[in-house]
């Protein structure tokens, strides 16, 4: 299939190409449109009960949610003073009402908690009407208008315009420095500016599609604001990764002698095969996150999944019609000498990866325990993590709105923002016995009026609640006639992400025997949401795991034709995962690397970007699985020795791989000089689990366990072999130009017909094995037969 498809872009090369450059000026434009249509938060379980209590908030009480705070503050003159009560509401009656739904503020509400603790601050609540993002830009102005006072700007619009603002001034100073860096290392890499430019196209492709790719989600569903770094981030990362497999492994078919047809199809053939499988690979992984209802999550998850899409697409559609139309000029413009494997086998000779591939070889159970207590060490910090939520310390130090809501935290009533929010349902009767139904049209009266909801229905429950540990007051909130229920505020003393705030949460939904009037409780407020988001993710987490794992393990099955491998791919990436979270913990909750990359740590760690990192993470660790394991099955195919085929393998990928983690991390490290913190957090994690899985698990702890295991990697339980046939994937192990050897009896494979003239299978004496010795001058290895 994939030769087919390789004759198919050689043949249409010309062709692809307008049309790639057309439909990318073409869809450019609607890529621009979408900042400023990305939505905040999506953090919450909309079936939880504290996204209930949310909605209900603003449906029944006909007091939304405020858009907008506005923090007057004068150094001399308190509020109570009539000057001030005129310079907030003559600024407030400055707003066109046709943007301005409602306002609330100390004097209208009467509520001291309004009022800062030395009494010379106030906020202002402010509701917008219609598009709240243009609702605010056209009264943003106005609001700042407030004589003779000093002005901030803060809530959740003002916020949102942040993030957007920061997310785009964050993705340009990201391109801006890994584009260079990324230019540089390819040129090393390759030795040619012509062949350092192509990953570098295919990377602005994967973006553009990532821009697109966003806007059109945001037709069909709401997308989040912190998704655009993100999947950016993996569009351009894995863009180029891909590419620098395709281009060596074209780069080689050239140097061997193929023309640029032959060339294009024996790269599309085996680079393209594998890539094609890894791109497969990473997606699933990505799409993993859909089994989660948070918006957050699933707008990453499918945004990431079509962004990989791309990038292995314009890998194998754009790249390769590019090279064919290249052809040898591809090594054109030659500015350092070609150390990316130009030429026959080049890349693949001995130097540091022969050497680490023959000291793995000799002493695989050093390097198993070695490397695994590494990794254990690095996960260990995640055994005392702590979970918490996204707020307004996601934004710089600097940000106004971080400073408006940490002023009103500090100075005024604490946690008056942050109340454990209380709906009471109650039971109510008729004013009076319903007339006796008689014939229709006849006899009826109106429908009968109940008697109304009023604050003394929920006072009993209250006096309850007032007397829980770390409660400072219960108020009633609101009323609502229509639906039955009171609204109660319970104030607290202690953090809303603490342990002590959450058990408080706990006793409120758990107080028992209920009010007899009282039908339902149900709870809301920051901490209940935190509460209700970790028992969703948790509930979600195994399913996630069952459906990943059960699809990459048949992805691999069909890659490599064990039923060992994959088992044992999956437990490499577990380790990789946990090395990582232990990093992250380390870093972002114990606060190791505040200073350095300029964040406040809150002594958490968001729960559902820890959700987000183990997906990415493990779609990036089995990528390269897929690059090492292709090459040591076909080698494994070749000899039948599975000794040389894992040092063989590790020996021909070795540099190439680490070539590709080191681009990636250029990509990742850009973007972990964001603003905003969930960014840097992603950043961090996935830099450390690249690091971690290029260098001690596929360089190390992959090669040593499957020296170990023997032939027992390549276990294919006979029922599946013919299966197997159907959908295998493998490259050959060869140079280029080199015949193909007749497969090993082992594998199950089929034979297939050896070229004229090509070796045949040495044989090995009855009762001896081949094993790998080192050679007397110690600088490599060497095959010997052994007796049994």
């Amino acid at each position: 299939m994939f030769e087919r498809a390789g004759r198919l872009v050689y043949r249409g090369r010309w062709t692809l190409l307008v049309l790639s450059l057309a439909a990318a000026l073409l869809v450019a434009p609607l890529g621009m449109e979408l900042f400023g249509r990305m939505a905040d938060g999506g953090f919450e379980d909309p079936r939880a009960d504290s996204t209930t209590a949310a909605r209900w908030s603003d449906d029944w009480y006909g007091e939304h949610a405020p858009d907008v705070v506005v923090l007057y503050h004068h150094p001399s003159v308190k509020a109570r003073d009539p000057r001030y009560r005129k310079a907030v509401h003559d600024a407030l009656r400055a707003l066109p009402a046709e943007h301005v739904g409602a306002l609330a503020t100390y004097w209208t509400t009467g509520s001291k908690l309004m009022v800062s603790k030395d009494g010379r601050s106030t906020y202002a609540l402010v509701t917008l009407k219609g598009d709240k993002q243009a609702g605010y830009a056209a009264v943003e102005d106005r609001l700042r208008r407030a004589t003779n006072l000093q002005v901030s700007i803060g809530g959740p619009v003002p916020l949102l315009k942040e993030l957007n603002d920061q997310t785009a001034a964050d993705l340009a100073r990201a391109e801006a420095i890994s584009m260079p860096v990324l230019l540089v290392l390819l040129v090393v890499v390759f030795g040619s500016l012509v062949a350092a430019g192509l990953p570098l196209l295919v990377g602005a492709f994967a973006v553009l599609g990532a821009l697109v790719l966003l806007r059109l989600l945001t037709e069909v569903t709401e997308v989040s604001v912190f998704s655009l770094n993100v999947v950016t981030m993996l569009g351009l990362g894995l863009a180029v990764d891909y590419s620098l497999f395709v281009l060596k492994a074209f780069r080689e078919e050239i140097a061997a002698g193929a023309t640029s047809e032959q060339a294009v199809v024996r790269t599309m053939a085996t680079a393209g095969r594998t890539v094609a499988f890894s791109g497969l690979t990473v997606a699933t992984a990505l799409l993993g996150l859909l089994v989660f209802p948070q918006m957050f999550l699933r707008s990453i998850g499918l945004g990431a999944a079509a962004v990989v899409l791309v990038a292995m697409g314009a890998a194998l559609v754009v790249l390769p019609a590019a090279l064919g139309v290249l052809g040898r000029r591809v090594n054109a413009l030659r500015l350092t000498p070609d150390l990316g494997g130009g030429g026959r086998g080049g890349g693949q000779g001995g130097g540091m990866w022969h050497a680490v591939a023959s000291s793995v070889m000799r002493r695989p159970l050093l390097y198993l325990v070695a490397v695994a207590a590494v990794l254990v060490a690095l996960a260990a910090p995640f055994l005392h993590v702590t979970f918490g939520n996204v707020d307004h310390r996601v934004l710089p130090a600097g940000s106004e709105s971080r400073r408006v809501a940490e002023i009103v935290d500090r100075d005024f009533g604490r946690n008056s923002m942050a109340a454990v929010d209380v709906h009471v349902l109650v039971e109510r009767s008729f004013t009076e016995a319903p007339a006796r139904p008689g014939p229709l049209g006849q006899g009826h009266a109106a429908i009968s009026a109940v008697t109304p909801v009023t604050p003394d229905d929920a006072g009993p429950l209250a006096a309850r609640l007032r007397r829980l540990p770390h409660v400072t007051g219960v108020d009633v909130a609101g009323l609502s006639q229509e639906n039955g229920a009171v609204r109660l505020a319970v104030r607290y003393d202690v953090d809303p992400m603490s342990a002590e705030a959450q058990r408080l949460v706990t006793a409120v939904r758990t107080l028992s025997p209920p009010e007899p009037n009282v039908s339902r409780v149900v709870v809301g407020g920051p901490t209940a949401a935190q509460m209700d988001l970790m028992d969703s993710l948790t509930a979600r987490l195994p399913w996630m795991a069952l459906v990943v794992g059960s699809v990459t393990a048949v992805l691999l099955f069909a890659a490599f034709g064990s039923v060992v491998l994959p088992v044992k791919a999956l437990l490499m990436n577990v380790l990789s995962i946990g090395a990582s979270l232990g990093v992250i913990v380390w870093a972002f909750q114990d606060g190791h690397l505040a200073s350095v990359l300029n964040f406040t740590s809150t002594g958490t760690v968001e729960a559902t970007v820890t959700v987000l990192i183990l997906a990415v993470v493990f779609g990036l660790s089995m990528d390269y699985e897929l690059f090492l394991l292709s090459r040591v099955r076909a080698e494994w195919l070749r000899t039948g020795d599975n000794t040389a085929a894992v040092a063989a393998g590790l020996r021909q990928t070795g540099g190439v791989i680490t070539s590709a983690a080191l681009l990636l991390l250029v990509v990742i490290g850009a973007f972990s000089t964001a603003g905003i913190t969930i960014v840097k957090l992603l950043g961090v994690g996935l830099f450390a689990a690249i690091v971690v899985d290029a260098t001690l698990v596929r360089a190390l702890l992959v090669p040593a366990t499957m020296r170990l295991m023997g032939g027992a990697n390549w276990w294919l339980p006979r029922p599946l072999r013919a299966l197997h046939r159907r959908v295998e994937l493998h490259e050959p192990a060869a140079a280029p130009g080199t015949p193909a050897l007749r497969e090993h009896p082992r594998t199950g494979g089929r034979d297939r017909p050896r070229a004229e003239g090509g070796p045949r299978w040495e044989r090995i004496g009855r009762e001896r094995d081949r094993v790998v010795r080192a050679t007397p001058d110690g600088t490599g290895w060497t095959w010997v037969e052994v007796d049994r």
